[in-house]
């Protein structure tokens, strides 16, 4: 089985991450794609971000009726820092076999080598990597860290304009977020009031 991982702070999660994950989905031959919301960003340590029990609860709510997209709260039941080595080795565990594909935009793939242990997500999964609107994709001479030539899977996926910090300052703004979130996402986001203050 190929199983497809796509973590993120999910603050809230928008029509990009599912677009993502369906282009993985198709583009890369994968079986499953796992959402897994983060707990604690250690790099991210500043940032607020939103209860992990509601960034969950909109993961939930936006994946509902697609079969092959499922979550994993691993990361947000775990105490302390998450790292994507961690993560990858525990769903190795879980799924015995599977082959994991680490699903990620190309800014992250360009972080890559300041990432905790690098190296071990190399070992355990191969990279799904696509553009950020107007980043004009990869080159056919673009480097790469080293270690990765023949792991990445460049995904060709149309560019979607909406970022989390878009979406928690037009809540916050008042202004509509309708049809950058799933439907039930924005009721959701409506009724608990969130990203208000």
């Amino acid at each position: 089985m190929r199983v497809g991982v796509l973590g993120g702070s999910f603050d809230p999660i928008h029509a990009g991450h599912l677009r993502l994950a369906q282009t993985a989905y198709e583009q890369a031959d994968l079986e499953r794609v796992v959402f897994v919301p983060a707990g604690y960003q250690w790099r991210k340590a500043e940032q607020q971000m939103a209860p992990a029990g509601e960034r969950c609860e909109m993961v939930r709510l936006a994946i509902a009726g697609h079969p092959h997209f499922e979550i994993a709260t691993l990361e947000v039941e775990r105490e302390g820092p998450s790292y994507s080595d961690v993560t990858l080795e525990a769903l190795k565990e879980e799924r015995p076999g599977a082959e994991l594909v680490f699903i990620l935009g190309r800014d992250a793939l360009a972080d890559l080598p300041n990432w905790h242990a690098p190296e071990r997500v190399l070992e355990l999964a191969a990279l799904a990597v696509a553009g950020r609107a107007g980043d004009g994709g990869p080159t056919a001479s673009e480097a790469l860290p080293g270690g990765l030539h023949g792991r990445v899977i460049w995904l060709d996926m149309p560019p979607v304009n909406v970022s989390a910090t878009e979406i928690r300052e037009r809540v916050q703004a008042g202004r509509s977020i309708e049809g950058l979130v799933p439907e039930a996402v924005r009721e959701y986001i409506a009724a608990e009031k969130l990203y208000r203050d």
